[in-house]
């Protein structure tokens, strides 16, 4: 029973409009699922992915009317993004210069090739090259080119006022590995933690800054961070485990689009433990993912009410 690698990365968008631009225009990615937060149908929660809405492609977002996240400790302060190559981030710099994004210089971390950037909301991103391993799903009406589209989620960095308490529940609990450490000269000593075979889209990285006072989420904060686990044999698994080491969570959770498991490390992040599927074709053809509001059954009685309360958004 082992985690596989990130599932998606949840965030807080308080103009979902300009959200879906961003992330569709702008990046290029693919809308496959607009839906509600199933805990508060006032607002979406929108999926971006690629072609396959693949599980760990997933970058979301729920529509909340708030600040702007006042940046802090315990928090997730950096959401990396995989390209394949050194020439799909010289074309990501181009376009960012060109359309006005907020970014920094190419740069090498932890040995990989990464450019920064944030989102009009201030998501704190970075786009890493991955080398082109593994598989990779383009999405042909995307208007980047398909060689330089994002394949998928890269490492996810938590900064926190205790690692130690973090790294017990990462290492005795989630089973992860700590395999190396870099030095961040805007972090300082990262630690890297990996799950199942590896790599970037299996590595959460850590770092220590106890004189941070605590963030406070609002837009353009992330909301938790869920990791992937294949089938729902394991799943029960890890809510046995949790169960027994008496870890408080949330208890097995149906999402229809896949099952989910919440609980928070130490210093108050939110994590999920998800399952790969059942997926998001679940209730709409592949080919038309993310083109009209999708509802789970249990809300599909009120939808009428839901759709009034939520602001149109481009159908495709």
């Amino acid at each position: 029973m082992q985690l596989t690698g990130l599932h998606h990365v949840t965030a807080v968008s308080a103009d979902a409009a300009g959200n879906h631009a961003f992330y569709t225009g702008v990046l290029g990615m693919r809308l496959v699922k607009r839906t509600v937060n199933q805990d508060d149908v006032s607002g979406y929660h929108l999926f971006y992915a690629d072609e396959a809405a693949s599980p760990g492609s997933d970058l979301t977002f729920f529509e909340w009317p708030v600040p702007q996240e006042q940046r802090g400790g315990d928090s997730v302060v950096r959401t990396a993004l995989r390209v394949g190559s050194a020439e799909a981030l010289a074309y990501w710099q181009r376009r960012f210069n060109e359309l006005g994004v907020t970014h920094g210089v190419v740069t090498v971390r932890d040995g990989r090739p990464t450019l920064d950037f944030e989102d009009p909301e201030g998501q704190r991103l970075a786009l890493i090259d991955d080398g082109g391993a593994g598989d990779a799903h383009p999405w042909d009406r995307s208007p980047v080119p398909r060689p330089y589209q994002i394949r998928g989620l890269g490492p996810v960095t938590l900064c926190v006022t205790g690692l130690d308490k973090l790294d017990a529940v990462l290492t005795k609990v989630m089973d992860m590995r700590m395999t190396r450490s870099y030095a961040d000269p805007a972090l300082g000593e990262v630690r890297v933690y990996e799950m199942g075979v590896g790599g970037p889209a299996a590595e959460l990285h850590a770092v220590e800054r106890p004189e941070l006072e605590r963030s406070v989420q609002g837009a353009g904060a992330v909301h938790h961070v869920a990791f992937r686990t294949p089938d729902p044999a394991q799943y029960h698994a890890w809510t046995q485990r949790l169960d027994a080491l008496r870890v408080p969570n949330s208890g097995e959770v149906d999402r229809f689009y896949f099952r989910s498991l919440y609980f928070r490390e130490p210093n108050g992040i939110l994590f999920e433990i998800a399952t790969d599927g059942p997926g998001f074709a679940t209730d709409e053809p592949a080919d038309r993912l993310g083109e009209r509001l999708a509802l789970p059954p249990f809300l599909e009685g009120r939808r009428a009410e839901i759709e009034a309360g939520l602001k149109p958004l481009p159908t495709a």
